[in-house]
């Protein structure tokens, strides 16, 4: 018998969806964003995913391997759609849970990528990977210091590469390898999300269809203090960032890691002050 994953509405609290996480490492919340938000942010992503490239250049061949050939992909999105930056990016339940599952680890978070990702038909399933790992370097054992989750700007199936989620992995011993028979597929109308911590094993689904492209939106928050992975101060350079709510600017990088209160110092500060500030007063 397939493995599943807690459902819940758009309308569930917070407490409801850390519980959630805590209990299985990742929730599906249904129809999350209403149907005028993904049809914006769709009409304002598609010129860049229909100028996308399957075949594209990656910082090394590692990466060209793990996300294949048939995939369309669109970076640095927060620069891109004025709805994903007011509506999503600051979404109050994703910052607001965020705040619950970081914040034990840091004093404040902010974004760490937020990408389109289209797999295509013939697109191979990704290999099940904790996305944590991108900080290898961490001792173990450590806090959560990610959240993601995973929009979909389209339905998603199994048959067209919903993700793919291993509920409980979240606990497991770093070693311990997935069977088939423990995935749980991600299958959501438009406007859904499945929202995963960072130690949650997962990976995107084949697409196996002949004529169906799967777009999902991937956002994820890290520690404040953590180096994201994508460089998103020179993705939403300040030309862009003035144009953004302040939630927003604070979010990509506009804003100094501020742990004086709880004993610590300050980082990302711009000639001893807050860029957040900066930026208003147009001084940067």
């Amino acid at each position: 018998m397939a493995e599943t994953l807690p459902r819940l509405t758009a309308e569930a609290d917070i407490p409801t969806l850390h519980e959630a996480l805590r209990s299985s490492g990742a929730v599906i919340v249904e129809h999350f964003l209403g149907a005028e938000t993904v049809a914006a942010t769709n009409a304002e992503l598609d010129p860049f995913v229909e100028a996308a490239p399957e075949k594209r250049p990656f910082l090394n061949p590692a990466l060209a391997w793990f996300f294949g050939d048939k995939t369309r992909h669109v970076t640095g999105v927060t620069g891109k759609s004025p709805t994903f930056a007011a509506e999503i990016l600051c979404h109050p339940v994703l910052d607001g849970l965020a705040h619950e599952v970081l914040g034990p680890a840091c004093s404040s978070h902010q974004l760490n990528v937020a990408h389109v990702l289209d797999p295509g038909p013939g697109a191979k399933a990704q290999v099940l990977h904790r996305d944590e790992l991108v900080w290898v370097h961490l001792p173990r054992p450590h806090p959560e210091v990610q959240l993601a989750t995973i929009i979909a700007l389209q339905d998603f199936s199994a048959e067209n590469g919903a993700t793919r989620i291993i509920p409980g992995s979240h606990r497991w011993p770093i070693e311990r390898i997935p069977d088939e028979s423990e995935v749980a597929d991600a299958e959501m109308p438009a406007g859904s999300a499945v929202i995963y911590l960072g130690s949650t094993i997962h990976g995107g689904g084949a697409n196996t269809t002949s004529n169906q492209r799967r777009r999902g939106l991937h956002l994820s928050y890290v520690a404040g203090w953590l180096r994201s992975e994508e460089n998103n101060l020179l993705s939403t350079p300040p030309d862009v960032a003035r144009t953004l709510p302040r939630r927003a600017r604070e979010l990509v990088g506009y804003q100094v890691h501020d742990a004086i209160a709880a004993g610590g110092g300050y980082l990302g500060a711009v000639d001893l002050q807050d860029p957040a500030v900066l930026l208003e007063q147009g001084k940067l």
